[in-house]
């Protein structure tokens, strides 16, 4: 085993995006959208699937993108800059028996 060494920390931080329902309701709109053009006479006439699924695509996209942009712009301006250096490790054959 080698000695244990110290590692420092890296200069740049990596940020997760907030948890969105946004994309579910986007694919349930496609899905009302995509229904209402194949879905001829099902319950409803297929015109009230099409735009209950175009309204909710078009909110849930808006609500896509202002998340985005607020994501975005709560990003600290700066961060400092500065590679890890990872540690070298030497590789040996065991030795043979």
């Amino acid at each position: 085993m080698s000695e244990h060494r110290q590692i420092p920390e890296p200069g740049e931080m990596v940020y997760a995006p907030k948890p969105s329902w946004a994309p579910v309701f986007f694919a349930l709109g496609v899905m009302g959208l995509v229904g209402g053009i194949f879905a001829a006479g099902f319950i409803f006439p297929p015109v009230v699937y099409a735009v209950v699924g175009a309204i909710l695509v078009l909110a849930a996209f808006r609500s896509l993108t202002r998340g985005s942009i607020r994501s975005y712009y709560a990003l600290p301006r700066r961060q400092r800059a500065r590679g890890a250096a990872l540690p070298i490790e030497t590789i040996t054959a065991p030795p043979k028996p």
